[in-house]
């Protein structure tokens, strides 16, 4: 009761018809006696306007409205400079962001109320007003191999086509397969596959994660494994960005956020940091979390495949970051540094 009268002394000392509708007078009365913010009744997120982004966005649109009945949410389709350009190469392109700057730029403006990303292509730093408040659980993380005629990546012929728009997939098939001609396929996923279905590849390689979230994981003849081709940082795993001002819709996201895909995904963002890398460079990151403890497997290799440096380390789960600093550390002093520095000079 001293809390409401309190409350209720400083609602009085305001011009309550120009300061407070009453709708948000309750809000700040339930807000001042329990602490808890209620839902914002109307949610803007931030996508781009590809199939598997909407598709992404529009589950987690379905997440928030079961968990907060009343709440509308509404996807703004945003055209990213990546999806401008298709006819380049990525790693010509050059720059990073080349998925999310303009997204995060509505952001800033308040357009949108938070974006949702595949965290692979999301460069490792952030406006300083935003941030990756929330990581759902991660779909699977691997890389699927696809052909209609051979059963398995070994089974391809000398000199066969395949098609990838990844300089760290293509690194890791030339390792692999030194015989394969590897070309540059852009598009959407669906025109990727009509691509393949059209002859121009023999296969090609494509996110395990994209194809189950579209329903198409029967498209899928195999799966590398991690010691086979190591994923992108963060591979799998989507993320929420939101204004770090934001704490109302942090908390009511917060069901969404997975523990696991959190701390691994800060590992392997952390080492992608160090190495000052973008999504359009040959490195390839994964963690895995079991028992309060994280292993980080982590790769930079040139892009014809010659040199492949990876390495594996362990520790607890709370200093995820500074294990990805120490990976990323240990592959410098390998030799990674070099090659990144002949890669950034090819841009």
């Amino acid at each position: 009761m001293f809390q409401l009268f309190q409350f209720k002394l400083q609602y009085m000392s305001l011009d309550w018809r120009n300061e407070l509708s009453p709708d948000s007078f309750k809000e700040k009365i339930y807000k001042n006696l329990t602490g808890i913010s209620i839902m914002r009744k109307h949610i803007k997120i931030g996508t781009r306007g590809s199939l598997l982004a909407t598709t992404q966005s529009t589950w987690v649109k379905n997440q928030i409205e079961a968990q907060h009945p009343g709440v509308s949410v509404e996807l703004v389709k945003i055209v990213t400079k990546g999806d401008k350009i298709l006819d380049v190469p990525l790693a010509m392109v050059g720059g990073k962001g080349l998925f999310v700057k303009e997204i995060e730029e509505a952001l800033l403006r308040k357009d949108v109320d938070l974006a949702v990303h595949s965290m692979k292509d999301v460069p490792s730093e952030l406006p300083e007003e935003l941030h990756l408040g929330i990581i759902p659980p991660r779909e699977n993380p691997h890389d699927a191999f696809i052909a209609n005629q051979f059963a398995s990546f070994g089974d391809l012929p000398e000199g066969a086509t395949v098609g990838t728009s990844s300089l760290r997939r293509r690194s890791q098939l030339a390792a692999l397969r030194p015989d394969l001609e590897i070309v540059d396929l852009r598009g959407n996923l669906d025109t990727r596959l009509r691509k393949l279905d059209e002859g121009q590849f023999q296969a090609i390689i494509l996110a395990a994660a994209g194809l189950n979230r579209l329903g198409m994981s029967s498209r899928a003849t195999g799966y590398f494994s991690a010691k086979e081709m190591l994923p992108a940082v963060g591979q799998g795993a989507l993320g929420i960005e939101l204004r770090k001002d934001d704490d109302e819709l942090l908390a009511g996201l917060s069901f969404l956020n997975d523990e696991k895909t959190t701390v691994a995904v800060a590992a392997e963002r952390s080492f992608l940091s160090r190495l000052e890398g973008g999504c359009q460079v040959p490195i390839g990151a994964f963690a895995e979390v079991q028992n309060g403890e994280v292993e980080l497997t982590g790769l930079v290799a040139s892009i014809d495949g010659n040199v492949v440096l990876k390495e594996s380390m362990k520790g607890p789960s709370d200093e995820a970051q500074q294990l990805g600093t120490q990976l990323a550390n240990k592959l410098l002093d390998m030799g990674a540094r070099e090659i990144l520095a002949e890669v950034y000079g090819q841009e």
